[in-house]
């Protein structure tokens, strides 16, 4: 019997059970579903949080960015403590508005704050086009997860499709309830499997961490110190800087503030989540230990590194668990994004067209908006696509363009019109998506620039290109009173 397998199905039956168990006794209200009723304390606030930030980029990614890359990894760490210093000071004005006026997603609170459905539209659209690598994301991590740890009795394509399916049933029944008590199985586990992992493995094939990365640096050289061109110190630090002003500019991210029953459970939030970061460090432990034990994975297969290592390293039942801890860390995070873009559709896009819809009405199009949404993320997971951190990166440079317009919507005395946010949004991801589909980068644009600007993250480029319209726009129209 392939145990593995029976532990992967058995991931499947408990998310999908534990989502449609979160219902009970709760009358599903577009407020209810989508915010759990602005309820939750600092455990509940905690656990959303901390799925939408550690997906199955925590164990796919960040061992694949270790295998493949090394020392650059190191900016997945540095972004998330970044962004919880900022979240401590910037999440409480943001929850107390959003409660105030009882706003239930992202593009609620710009539409609010600068008096305009059109600049929250347009906020709504810049969300869901982000929204939609980020699901592709998990799905195709789940893809790889279950038919890695599965030896391949459940293929890729069958994983995506079955766990599509999941998601549809327990965001559509359950909305945010579903996911959060799911959230804390998927936490507990994940912990567990990545400390586990990152201790076990270097120790089994290396002597322990201490003569892995001995043995590291010899075989390598300089593997782990920053190029001086590409992933250079500039990229480096930019990357860090756009990661961490972006990380509560997803919309999944944004909205789980309204959740929260008050601005201190957000502030100990805040306190606790850098302590998370130090998971990070076994996941790293791990793409180390599979370079030097399986060299020679390249492109988007560096993905495949702790799994390969797991299957080739453990027990059937130690190979299932982590395919289980896998599912859970797709199917979570993924419900959560999921119920982010249904929302975001349905509160934005279906009240532009229907001004006179009532709430009863909006749910329904959300719920209606869960598997429009899910298929367009499996079109574009079935067609392929890049390594797991290309896509977040890509997202993130979407998202961050939000950043300037929401400091300038809570800084007393900053205020711009909502023709100038809109502008600077526009442009910043204009120039994001400029780049991305004409693969030009600024060594074609500038070729005679040093390196240190050559290797800048396009999205930081793109945010001074924001703030210079915004600033040239606002010069010229008058902002709004909110």
């Amino acid at each position: 019997m392939n145990v593995a397998l029976v532990l992967i199905l058995a991931a499947f039956g408990l998310a999908i059970g534990l989502g449609l168990y979160a219902k009970r006794g709760k009358r599903m209200r577009l407020e209810e579903w989508s915010v759990g009723g602005r309820r939750f304390g600092t455990l509940f606030v905690f656990v959303p949080m901390a799925t939408e930030i550690y997906t199955t980029f925590t164990l796919l990614g960040g061992s694949g960015w270790a295998y493949g890359k090394g020392a650059p990894a190191f900016y997945i760490i540095c972004y998330g403590a970044v962004a919880y210093v900022l979240a401590y000071w910037v999440l409480p004005p943001i929850w107390a508005y959003a409660t105030e006026h009882r706003l239930l997603s992202q593009a609620d609170f710009w539409a609010r704050k600068y008096e305009s459905r059109g600049l929250g539209l347009l906020v709504a659209v810049v969300g869901v086009v982000a929204l939609i690598p980020y699901l592709v994301l998990q799905l195709k991590g789940l893809g790889l997860i279950v038919s890695e740890a599965s030896a391949g009795a459940i293929p890729p394509t069958a994983a995506i499709w079955l766990g599509t399916g999941a998601l549809v049933a327990y965001v559509s029944v359950s909305g945010i309830h579903g996911s959060a008590l799911t959230a804390l199985a998927k936490d507990i586990l994940i912990l567990v499997v990545v400390v586990a992992l990152g201790l076990y493995l270097p120790w089994k094939l290396h002597g322990g961490v201490d003569a892995m990365f001995a043995r590291l640096d010899a075989e390598h050289p300089g593997f782990l110190l920053l190029p001086s061109r590409g992933n250079s110190p500039s990229w480096f630090a930019s990357t860090v800087l756009l990661s961490a002003l972006g990380l509560y500019l997803w919309p999944q991210n944004f909205a789980s503030v309204f959740t929260a029953k008050s601005a201190d459970a957000l502030r100990r939030n805040s306190s606790l989540m850098p302590l998370y970061q130090l998971v990070l460090l076994f996941v790293f432990f791990t793409g180390f230990a599979a370079l030097l034990a399986a060299p020679g994975l390249e492109g988007g297969d560096v993905d495949l590194a702790l799994l390969r290592l797991v299957r080739a390293e453990l027990p059937s039942w130690a190979v299932g668990t982590v395919g289980a801890a896998g599912v859970l860390t797709a199917l979570v995070p993924g419900s959560m994004i999921l119920m982010a873009a249904a929302t975001t559709v349905a509160n934005t896009g279906y009240r532009a067209l229907a001004p006179a819809a009532d709430e009863a009405q909006v749910a329904r199009a959300a719920k209606w908006a869960v598997p429009v949404v899910a298929a367009i993320a499996l079109w574009f997971t079935l067609r392929g696509g890049s390594t797991i951190v290309a896509l977040l990166l890509m997202g993130y440079a979407f998202v961050t363009q939000l950043f300037p317009s929401l400091v300038l919507a809570l800084v007393p005395g900053w205020r711009v019109s909502a023709v100038a946010a809109g502008a600077g949004i526009g442009a910043g991801v204009g120039t994001v998506a400029a780049q991305t589909l004409s693969g030009l980068t600024l060594a074609d644009l500038l070729p005679a620039a040093p390196g240190a600007v050559l290797d800048l993250n396009v999205g930081v480029v793109a945010l001074v290109v924001n703030l210079a319209v915004t600033g040239a726009v606002a010069m010229v129209t008058r902002p709004s009173r909110g």
